[in-house]
């Protein structure tokens, strides 16, 4: 605090703390009513500080001040004592009631869930209207430390200019204030800061056309550029980024958001439009409150216990099916996608509906807009960067609190509504209504409608770009609609690999031009549907088109995943579609419901998976089925016409290291990166990594383990024994070169270590589990499984934490 606002010294706090003023009666006479309540005031002047509204004005202060001095004291040391210190807060108290020329502060930022009890009592109780955060109350008291007229200036975080929770600040400022000046910076506008903040000074009289000078900085970076760019603008108010804007510019857009920068033409839309929310249903959806229980990613549970096809709650009561699509927002990303969790919803929510009862909140709270489960929806994510990403959910959704929606109504249909929400003419609303990381129901119920705007051309439009994102989509691995590898397509399959993937990025390259063109007409009829041509340009840079890139590693490592997943029996070359994905409790189970699936005999298919779905990742051939050699056999099938070497050869290439060295190194990583840490194949690892085989969650069994030591762990250290024997002789065979001999003396002490640290894991960790038979159950996710077994698995950075 600096001129006129000032928070009591820690010396000052002690001196005038009236728990340090004894009040014996002999004081009585002295001390009346009304200053014992005015010392109370200042009991938590340390906490408190300038938010003190002392009780006496400044008169009676004086007043009071004036009878303490005067009063004969005689000689008590005692009473003296008490008379200084009584002073002491009256002196504070009068400058807490003077008014002033000017002020300036940079108050405290601290939100309402911050504050400790005593302050928040004090703030619901002097400023409630104000009580979103700190600052604000701050801001209230002191603009009522001004005279009238007056100046005060004051430094805060920008967030009083947008967003519902300081509205009434906001109203305040541009109702019975004037903003002179206002100084927006970027998150980076200080150093070591991380808030975004704005400095602004307003007079303390109301003048509604009064505009006021504004600089934007938000779109410069570091603390070095800010003030060379304020002076900039203020001499050259031209410069792009210094702009005009009165009290009355802002009462325009409901909400009266401080957009200063926006044109006459956009607040002039807010004006007569129709708004978005009293037209078409703007929704928020459920709220658990125990995400880690009710949510899963969906490959982590049985797939034949997922319902995509219900319509209504009604269809979700009497059958077996235990999890239903759920909606939860996401990542950056536009038209279609994003379709990756699940929610147990088993007999129309059971199970969450009696958790919800212990809650004592009452279903409408937690479980909101019921009647709109299942059907479809634009739904945006609440957590934005900057630009609007929606898209198009089919029926057979439940929605969150994260994925807010809109559905159609009689007059507005959803693609129509999902066109205006991923339009250029919703990123100025948005950055109008509420410019934070956060696009909320509030600013979508918001939204005026274009008035002049054909339908059906948007809706053709919008129906070409959700298709062209389905597909994209659909071509990765976790969309539940995945039917076949992409680089495996007929339409795009050529002799060799490396020939097929150059098809593959013409093709990529060909959808993204063509979303490109499509996103820019339907941003040229949104723009023209409100009049807004001068103000706004269509045209979409490539960068912000969500189709995926051709990207040689990523591609050619999407194909080893799908690879691996032929291998496993989660996918098959003779059929397009999921294949294994669901618990059996034996691994002959398992592929006869395989050979029903693909509707052959295993003995006929191109390529068999894997017997006991445990696949070797070692640093050598020691086994038939070891990763590498399926690969091979893999490639051999897949492109019969070109050489396993010459494929061999592009993929190692693209991804710049050899094909061992990386399922050794990298392929888990990248799994785990695909899945979200909620892998499908499992790495059963040693500590030192000296033994390592993948095995597939939804093919294991209580089995499992003890197959890996049996059939591959036991019999690897007995070939590496022959192998450490070998090496003994050849060290004493003379007749070898000394180079050879050399490398033999190094691959045995290599060996020697593994067999020494895999001999001390199997006692310790494989051998115990492997007794124990653990069983699994896939509803209860990946995580909790995966801690089953952590002892013998690669370990999961992160997984043991709590989810949000």
């Amino acid at each position: 605090m600096q001129t006129g606002i000032r928070t009591p010294s820690r010396v000052q706090q002690r001196r005038c703390s009236p728990r340090a003023v004894p009040t014996p009666e002999c004081l009585q006479e002295l001390f009346d009513q009304s200053l014992f309540k005015l010392l109370r005031q200042f009991e938590e002047a340390k906490t408190f500080g300038s938010l003190i509204q002392p009780c006496l004005d400044e008169r009676a202060i004086a007043e009071v001040r004036h009878a303490v001095e005067t009063k004969e004291r005689g000689g008590q040391l005692f009473l003296h004592e008490t008379h200084r210190k009584v002073l002491s807060v009256l002196e504070q108290a009068e400058a807490l009631t003077q008014q002033y020329h000017i002020i300036s502060a940079n108050p405290p930022y601290l939100g309402s869930k911050k504050m400790n009890n005593r302050l928040k009592s004090l703030i619901q109780a002097d400023y409630e209207p104000y009580k979103a955060d700190l600052f604000s109350a701050f801001a209230m008291r002191g603009g009522s430390l001004v005279i009238a007229k007056g100046l005060a200036g004051f430094m805060t975080p920008n967030v009083w200019m947008y967003i519902s929770s300081h509205e009434n600040l906001r109203t305040k400022v541009i109702n019975e204030r004037t903003l002179l000046s206002l100084v927006e910076l970027p998150l980076t506008g200080f150093d070591g800061a991380t808030v975004q903040i704005c400095a602004y000074v307003f007079e303390n009289y109301a003048r509604p056309e009064s505009k006021g000078g504004f600089v934007r900085l938000v779109d410069f970076k570091g603390a070095n550029n800010m003030g060379p760019k304020v002076r900039e603008a203020v001499a050259n108010p031209e410069c792009g980024w210094y702009f005009r804007a009165s009290s009355h510019d802002f009462r325009e857009v409901p909400g009266s958001p401080v957009a200063y920068w926006v044109s006459s033409i956009v607040r002039a839309t807010f004006k007569s439009a129709r708004l978005l929310g009293d037209n078409a249903p703007v929704k928020q959806g459920l709220a658990t409150s125990d995400n880690e229980r009710f949510l899963r990613l969906w490959h982590e549970v049985s797939f034949s216990l997922l319902n995509q096809n219900a319509k209504s709650l009604e269809d979700t009561e009497g059958y077996d099916f235990k999890w239903y699509p759920l909606n939860k927002g996401g990542a950056f990303r536009r038209w279609y996608g994003n379709q990756e969790f699940v929610i147990n919803w088993e007999n129309n929510g059971e199970e969450l509906w009696a958790f919800t009862a212990t809650l004592n909140q009452g279903s409408n709270v937690r479980l909101k807009s019921r009647d709109f489960y299942f059907k479809e929806s634009a739904s945006w994510s609440d957590v934005t960067s900057g630009r609007t990403s929606a898209r198009f959910y089919p029926q057979g959704f439940i929605f969150d609190t994260t994925g807010p929606s809109v559905f159609r109504s009689d007059e507005l249909r959803v693609f129509f509504l999902l066109g205006l929400l991923n339009s250029k003419v919703t990123d100025v609303f948005v950055s109008l209504l509420n410019p934070t990381l956060h696009f909320t129901l509030k600013d979508a119920n918001g939204f005026p409608l274009p008035s002049g705007i054909c339908q059906h051309d948007v809706e053709a439009c919008v129906n070409e770009l959700i298709e062209l994102a389905k597909v994209d989509w659909d071509n990765r691995e976790i969309s539940w609609n995945f039917r076949v590898q992409p680089l495996l397509r007929e339409d795009v399959r050529s002799h060799t690999l490396e020939a097929t993937w150059r098809n593959w990025e013409l093709r990529s390259t060909a959808a993204i031009r063509r979303m490109q063109d499509l996103e820019t007409e339907n941003n040229r009829l949104f723009i023209a549907g409100y009049g807004l041509e001068g103000e706004l340009q269509p045209e979409v840079p490539e960068d912000q088109i969500t189709l995926a890139s051709a990207e040689v590693t990523t591609d050619v490592t999407a194909f080893l995943s799908y690879a691996t997943g032929c291998m496993m029996g989660r996918y098959s070359l003779d059929q397009a579609s999921l294949i294994l994905a669901d618990f059996r409790d034996s691994q002959a189970a398992h592929l006869a419901a395989y050979e029903e699936k693909v509707g052959k005999p295993l003995g006929q298919v191109q390529f068999k998976p894997d017997a006991d779905a445990i696949i070797p990742v070692l640093d050598g051939e020691w086994f038939e089925d070891d990763i590498v050699a399926r690969t091979r056999e893999f490639l051999e099938v897949t492109f019969p016409e070109s050489t396993v070497t010459e494929n061999l050869r592009f993929i190692e290439e693209s991804l710049g290291k050899d094909i061992r060295k990386y399922f050794c190194s990298d392929f888990y990583k990248d799994h785990l990166q695909t899945y979200k840490k909620r892998p499908i194949y499992w790495m059963v690892q040693s500590p030192k990594k000296g033994f390592a085989c993948l095995i597939y969650l939804h093919r294991y069994t209580k089995d499992t383990l003890n197959q890996v030591l049996n059939n591959y762990f036991r019999p690897y250290l007995q070939k590496l024994e022959a192998r450490l024997a070998q090496l003994g002789l050849d060290q004493l065979n003379d007749s070898l070169p000394t180079r050879e001999r050399t490398a033999a003396r190094k691959e045995a002490e290599k060996i020697t270590k593994v067999l020494k640290e895999c001999e001390a894991w199997e006692q310790d960790a494989l051998l115990p589990l492997a007794q124990q038979r653990i069983e699994l159950d896939l509803d209860d996710g990946v995580k909790v499984n995966y801690l089953k077994l952590q002892d013998v698995l690669a370990p999961i950075p992160g997984l043991a934490a709590k989810e949000n």
